[in-house]
């Protein structure tokens, strides 16, 4: 009997589990190479070959993992608001009621996904258009949720501001964490410290 066979027939579970984490780690190398290769060229002017070349594999391996190039572009773009509405859920979470404490750890967790995450930044500024309108519309609704957590937050420490102004300040500070990335040269551990207190400045002043 064969491994694949093993696998599918359960009989081997760490066989599964270990084809399953390579099967995520090709997928994971592929989005991290269409990122950087979107945010440098345009979605327009990457092809499928190009796409596999950058992350090791045949322009048709990437169709084991998406069916097309808009599928990848997908991935990335709701993967990250998905990822955003979840990780500022959990800071919420844990901060209880403590309203300082869940804006200090909600702009730490987006300057941190800023950082390490520039390049899906700058596909998202340049390449939304280029979504399905499906796809386009769930990263529109992502967001909207993600900005909204913010300004529940906000209303807490700023209880007489409308809604509308607590919203120009997240978009705001969400403007200022997401450019400096692109044109920062101080190391990440310093623009850490100065993204955070620069947008902590911007929301409560």
């Amino acid at each position: 009997m064969t491994a694949t066979t093993d696998a599918r027939a359960g009989a081997s579970p760490e066989l599964t589990t270990a084809r399953d984490r390579a099967k995520a780690e090709r997928r994971a190398t592929l989005l991290a190479a269409a990122a950087q290769l979107f945010a440098e060229r345009g979605f327009p002017r990457v092809s499928l070959d190009e796409l596999g070349a950058a992350a090791g594999v045949s322009g048709p391996a990437v169709y084991k993992h998406f069916v097309s190039k808009q599928a990848v572009l997908a991935a990335i773009l709701v993967g990250a608001s998905e990822g955003l509405l979840a990780g500022g859920r959990a800071v919420i979470a844990s901060a209880g009621v403590d309203a300082r404490a869940a804006l200090e750890g909600l702009v730490a967790f987006h300057v941190n996904f800023a950082l390490a995450n520039a390049d899906v930044i700058r596909v998202q500024d340049h390449d939304l258009d280029s979504l399905a309108d499906d796809d386009r519309h769930t990263v529109r609704a992502l967001q909207r949720e993600y900005v909204e957590l913010w300004v529940d937050v906000l209303a807490r420490l700023r209880p007489a501001d409308a809604r509308v102004a607590l919203r120009t300040r997240a978009h705001a500070c969400f403007g200022l964490i997401n450019s400096t990335p692109h044109s920062s040269r101080v190391g990440a551990r310093a623009a850490r410290s100065i993204l955070e207190s620069m947008a902590l400045a911007a929301l409560t002043a």
